[in-house]
């Protein structure tokens, strides 16, 4: 070990000069033998007990005995030989620098590290809290789902700032769900057992508008419901709302802390401000995205098509698809709607139809179609009419910009058969699928509707026997591109040879068969809407020992 020269040298080390008494740092002068030799004017003020002649262990810290032991006694397993130590005197922390003597007396120069550890301190605690922030964030915004959300808020408030946490949603209902968690445990849901107006404080956290300070409320003003079961004495509550949007509360945070816990410093209260701010936007996106999906999803169930069956002994089967797997609706659709008894035809009006485009807005104007045809239907007796009211509608709409050609179809039982009038209007004229096999095209025509001033259409008429099947489909069936080389059109001639395969099926199977082979056509990637229906007589009874044909073709 490299031993530093004293520039006052004595014999024994007594005399090892007096310049460094007087050093702004307390400074001790010990032996190898850990007695005391000399102390500085600080030393002395700092440790008044560390004397000249007493022993370093008997009247210093422990951590600067030990120190000064692991330099003189030359033990490297225990630490560093002639390196710093540090540790407490008092409320102060010290940096104790040695200086080694030839003879073995070390100078040890004490330093006053206590600023630079605070602010170590402060800077290690920001760190962790910005760590804590971001991992709020990122578990707070990892579901949309506000159960999850809420969860999630009491787990992370329970960990970082008390010893359980209560969350209470707000909304519009006179007892909202509570979630509560304790330190190292999980979030529980239930319901409060009693008026939220008990606890003081919290029902103007849920009020807001302007957001209160955070309430610290004393246990006995706390109703039971609270203080989840199980938990212990608490010594004290605190209140804090969790902000939303224009600060409308998200909700409220609960606090519990156990006797013996420390309130929140200024700083823990500037972390658990940002805490709440995190947690009440989350909270708000999370409720704010349930809202949407529930209005979304009862609009998209009013503009999806109708799950078609049965009735009044007329056999009906739907399909549809829509251009993508990312869309649930689209431009086709089609309907089935009952004809009350009167001067036009008793029985049911067929609508199907495709709007010019794809997506939300298509489906929108599918949908206006779909109620102005509804709302047309004491007129079904004369399509032509119904179709001229309902393109007067189109151009007459403002925000319309599109376009749609639609076929309809008057159904009539008569007997055991059906009495079909179907009118087009620029759409793909129905099929019909014969008993026999052979396709036959419905002699119909006529202009879109929602581009011209006038529509001209052609009523074709025909009759169904049992067995026999009419089939309306958009273009999407037709036009379907794909098959080996990727762009060849599904085209009208592989579906009439498809439906020549169908004979006597019973509709669900039909549209089953076709939009099968359509959709296998195209492949899995983005392709038009498709909608199909098949409209039947009542199946007959097969007569003993004849086999019947189930849905997918095959015979029992």
């Amino acid at each position: 070990m490299e031993r530093s020269a004293d520039p006052v040298t004595a014999a024994g080390g007594a005399g090892l000069g007096t310049a460094w008494r007087a050093a702004p740092h307390p400074v001790l002068a010990v032996g190898a033998d850990g007695v005391v030799r000399s102390v500085s004017e600080a030393a002395a003020e700092l440790r008044p007990a560390v004397l000249p002649g007493a022993r370093l262990r008997e009247t210093a810290p422990a951590w600067l005995a030990e120190a000064h032991d692991r330099l003189t006694g030359g033990r490297p397993e225990d630490g560093p030989e002639d390196g710093p130590a540090g540790g407490r005197i008092g409320e102060r922390f010290f940096t104790a620098h040695p200086s080694p003597y030839p003879d073995g007396t070390v100078l040890w120069w004490l330093v006053d590290d206590t600023g630079r550890r605070a602010l170590d301190d402060e800077l290690r605690e920001e760190r962790e809290r910005t760590e804590a922030l971001a991992e709020a964030a990122n578990l707070l915004l990892a579901s949309l789902n506000p159960e999850r959300c809420a969860e999630a808020t009491a787990l992370l408030a329970a960990e970082h700032f008390a010893d359980a946490a209560l969350v209470v949603v707000a909304g519009p209902g006179r007892l909202p769900p509570v979630v509560s968690c304790e330190r190292g445990g999980r979030p529980v849901r239930r319901a409060p057992g009693g008026d939220l107006a008990g606890l003081p404080g919290l029902a103007e956290a849920l009020r807001g508008a302007p957001l209160p300070p955070p309430r610290w409320v004393a246990p006995g003003e706390a109703p039971a419901w609270v203080v989840p079961p199980g938990f212990g004495p608490v010594d004290s509550i605190l209140v804090k709302t969790l902000p939303g949007p224009l600060e409308k509360p998200a909700g409220a945070l609960v606090l519990l802390l156990r006797p013996g816990r420390a309130r929140l410093t200024e700083r823990g209260e500037l972390f658990l401000r940002l805490f709440a701010s995190r947690a009440g936007a989350a909270l708000s996106a999370a409720r704010l995205y349930a809202e949407q999906s529930a209005i979304t999803e009862t609009l998209m169930r009013e503009l999806l098509p109708p799950v078609l069956h049965r009735a009044g002994g007329v056999e009906f089967a739907g399909g549809y698809r829509a251009s993508s797997d990312s869309e649930q609706v689209g431009g086709d659709f089609y309907d089935v709607h009952p004809l009350p008894d009167g001067d036009g035809d008793a029985g049911f009006l067929v609508v199907l139809g495709d709007v010019c485009g794809k997506g939300l807005q298509a489906a929108v104007l599918a949908g206006k179609i779909r109620i102005t045809l509804e709302a047309l239907l004491p007129l079904a007796g004369d399509h032509q009419e119904v179709l001229s009211l309902l393109n007067g509608a189109l151009l007459n709409s403002p925000q319309n910009t599109r376009f749609a050609t639609l076929v309809l179809t008057s159904a009539v039982r008569r007997g055991d058969g059906l009495e079909l009038r179907m009118t087009s209007a620029g759409h793909p004229a129905p099929l019909i699928v014969r008993a026999g096999g052979r396709v036959e095209e419905a002699a119909t025509s006529g202009t879109l509707v929602g581009a011209l001033p006038d529509v001209e259409t052609v009523t074709a008429r025909t009759t169904l026997a049992p067995g026999e099947t009419c089939v309306l489909f958009t273009d999407g069936i037709t036009e379907a591109r794909g098959g080996p080389l990727g762009g060849e059109m599904f085209g009208d001639e592989r579906l009439r040879q498809a439906l020549s395969e169908c004979a006597e099926l019973p509709p669900e199977a039909v549209v089953e068969r076709v939009r099968m082979l359509a959709s296998e056509w195209a492949g899995p990637g983005p392709s038009d809407d498709m909608a199909v229906v098949a409209i039947a007589p009542p199946r007959a009874v097969p007569p003993a020992g004849r086999p019947a044909h189930r849905p997918d073709g095959s015979t029992s």
